[in-house]
């Protein structure tokens, strides 16, 4: 393997959500995971075909019945050879099963287990079942979010999943590893998806303390409040993203647009937002998007597309920068973020029949 996680070893225990996007992650920088699934099809997650389910790809599954004492002491046995193990139950499980924290550690001392959940291993609802939009709703997130005149929208599973929960377990991971190498010892990462967001929320928290953002929604720079960063249709029902937050950026804008400083509000001058989104929304329905985009491109103004996923796969830059790569017949996001010298390996296409690495040969499991 390559990439600056080769020679890394995880077990990854199949989930849905936050646990296989972080063993995606990690698999894609060139660790060596091996999955772990019940025997028979997994009635998680969103029904979709095994060669479409790119968060699995890069590493093999092996499927191992855990209701008894032989798939337990085979998972133990891969424990004892691996950094890092990887689960999204809901708190207890693991234990149910012989598997928690304490018979893992004793098999493995330098072990780091990580635990990503929605709630947490404590706290009072941490047993309650919930989703991206129940966590990230606790967290103050959702309610910044979306239009003053109606209710939040649900943002996909982008906030709370992927960016509180993988991406903290990912980091709480590789930090447990850095310290077992110090130290010899191992410990356990508990990432709740609510922390996660809580910490990524961090920011905004300091502006509304020091009273810089208003507390309403759509009321500040960032969440739509100001005209000069907002989405806007376009003739042909497709939008443009416009963020000329900064008075050199604004006057790129307005130049672009044959404006002067004076034809638009002040920007900060928060009574008349609504006049300036008024006169911008007359201005770009009256032409289709591409002719914004031709309009602006090679400026400053920061005004782009806002495209299908479809579209981002042709778009210049993205194509410019090899932002997505073929694998198993399907474009995917490459591997991120990029680097100089250790070069992660080409993503894998979900595959669970692909080759154990040779440390995870262990007894077949007569019962999977």
């Amino acid at each position: 393997m390559s990439g600056p996680l080769a020679g890394l070893k995880v077990v990854e225990m199949a989930g849905i959500g936050p646990a296989p996007m972080c063993g995606m992650l990690l698999a894609d920088l060139g660790a060596e995971i091996v999955r772990i699934d019940r025997p028979g099809e997994s009635d998680v997650g969103i029904k979709r075909p095994p060669e479409a389910n790119f968060l699995l790809r890069g590493r093999p599954t092996i499927r191992i019945d855990l209701k008894g004492p032989v798939g337990r002491d085979r998972v133990l046995a891969l424990i004892e050879k691996t950094d890092c193990l990887i689960e999204g139950f809901r708190p207890g499980v693991m234990e149910r099963l012989g598997l928690g924290p304490e018979p893992c550690l004793e098999r493995n001392p330098r072990l780091v287990y990580g635990r990503v959940t929605g709630w947490g291993q404590s706290g009072p609802m941490a047993p309650w079942a919930g989703h991206d939009l129940n966590y990230i709703g606790l967290t103050g997130a959702l309610e910044a979010l979306g239009r003053a005149d109606a209710p939040p929208p649900a943002p996909l599973n982008l906030i709370g999943d992927f960016g509180g929960g993988a991406l903290f377990l990912a980091l709480g991971l590789l930090a447990g590893v850095l310290d077992a190498r110090r130290s010899g010892r191992g410990q356990v990462v508990d990432a709740a998806i609510v922390d996660g967001v809580a910490a990524m929320m961090t920011s905004l928290n300091g502006l509304r303390a020091s009273g810089v953002f208003p507390t309403e929604r759509q009321a500040s720079i960032l969440d739509s409040g100001a005209y000069f960063y907002d989405v806007y249709a376009c003739a042909d029902g497709r939008h443009l993203a416009v963020g000329a937050i900064e008075p050199r950026f604004f006057r790129t804008f307005l130049a672009r647009l044959g404006l002067g400083w004076d034809d638009l509000p002040p920007q900060q001058d928060r009574s008349r937002w609504a006049e300036g989104r008024a006169r911008l929304r007359a201005i770009f329905a009256t032409e289709p998007r591409d002719h914004w985009v031709a309009l602006f491109e090679g400026s400053d103004a920061c005004v782009t597309p806002v495209l299908s996923l479809e579209e981002s796969f042709e778009n210049p830059h993205m194509r410019g920068r090899g932002t997505y790569v073929e694998a198993g017949g399907f474009l995917q996001a490459a591997p991120a973020p990029r680097f100089s010298r250790t070069l992660p390996p080409p993503p894998g296409k979900p595959d669970v029949n692909m080759p154990l690495p040779r440390w995870a040969a262990i007894p077949a499991d007569p019962g999977a």
